[in-house]
């Protein structure tokens, strides 16, 4: 079995943080101990409520942040202790599409100069040139190549999102992370972006680490899912395994709150999560999702010790996943 293009083991960002003119920090645990694995060619959605550890976790893969702790293996090599110098080869090879395209652009640089920006920074004159090579992706991205000399606010979102696409591309890498690339995007727009980014993956056999928090995108793009609660991962496996058979009680409550067309609205029964987002300065202790747990609520004495005292692990972090859950009709109830 060939070795993975990206492997994640144990990663953690922790921060710490003083309040006012506190002399006792906290420590604020952004991620806690990540495993996962990308394929080559395919891609990996990171799905979970806001808060749950999903940017963080490109930013570190990106290398925008330092890990506190665990490695990040491309090709076998840890990239996470990289030095400076050694950053720049790096980043020829991993490449990010960032959630709001207004902001990722710079407002006074003309859209080819944006695109042509990693070259520069790279010191890479294509073959072609670099006039020609900001053409060529621009026209892959569905934009009007004679259009390279006008600024972002003159594009649509849609446009601009492209226009950061194009960017990602510029230096041809193995590895995409796209950090909530459509959540900023009108639904008909999300919809073209995402057939965008697959036709690339298909033409290119690019490797997209894909964050979002809406689970229809994700299970359109994605080939495998990790679904994160308070920076750890609750639930690991294939697209089909989450979407059709999930284990885990937390990935069950989302799904529970997808609107079905099939079945109509309202017909059938959410799983309502009591109470609000732990804080990651003060998680639960064992099982971080016991808290909120509809599960944990049927679970007799001596189960509930488990989950408050040890730490669940596995592709489904959950000590009971077989427990039954309880249910709501839909009409009584959203989802938190």
């Amino acid at each position: 079995m060939s070795e993975p293009l990206l492997k994640v083991t144990g990663l953690r960002k922790h921060f710490t943080v003083r309040k006012g003119l506190a002399r006792q920090a906290s420590v604020v645990k952004a991620v806690d101990g990540l495993d996962f694995t990308l394929e080559r060619g395919k891609t990996l959605g990171l799905v979970g409520e806001s808060g749950c550890g999903k940017s963080t976790t490109g930013k570190l893969l990106m290398r925008l942040l330092e890990p506190t702790a665990g490695s990040i293996a491309l090709d076998g090599r840890d990239v996470a202790s990289l030095r400076k110098d050694e950053l720049q080869s790096f980043r020829r090879r991993v490449q990010m599409v960032f959630q709001n395209p207004a902001s990722s652009l710079n407002p006074r640089m003309t859209v080819g100069s944006a695109i042509a920006a990693p070259l520069a920074a790279q010191k890479i004159t294509p073959p072609e040139g670099v006039k020609k090579r900001v053409q060529s992706l621009m026209d892959r991205v569905g934009l009007r190549p004679e259009h390279a000399n006008r600024f972002p606010h003159e594009f649509s979102g849609g446009q601009r999102q492209r226009i950061g696409i194009a960017r990602a591309l510029a230096l041809e890498p193995d590895v995409v992370i796209c950090d909530e690339p459509v959540s900023a995007l009108d639904v008909s727009v999300q919809a073209q972006v995402v057939n965008l980014l697959k036709d690339i993956q298909d033409e290119l056999g690019i490797s997209y680490i894909f964050i979002a928090h809406d689970l229809a995108v994700v299970r359109h793009m994605a080939d495998d899912v990790a679904v994160m609660y308070l920076g750890k991962i609750m639930e690991h496996g294939s697209r089909d395994q989450i979407f059709g058979d999930p284990q885990h009680p937390y990935t069950r409550s989302l799904l529970s709150a997808v609107p079905s067309v099939e079945l109509g609205a309202g017909s059938k029964d959410r799983i309502r999560l009591q109470g609000d987002l732990p804080s990651p300065a003060n998680p639960p202790s064992g099982c971080v999702f016991r808290t909120r747990c509809p599960a944990y609520a049927l679970l007799p004495e001596e189960k509930r010790l488990l989950c408050r005292d040890e730490i669940p692990t596995g592709s489904v972090a959950c000590h009971h996943p077989d427990a039954p859950l309880l249910e709501i009709p839909a009409a009584a109830t959203t989802l938190v």
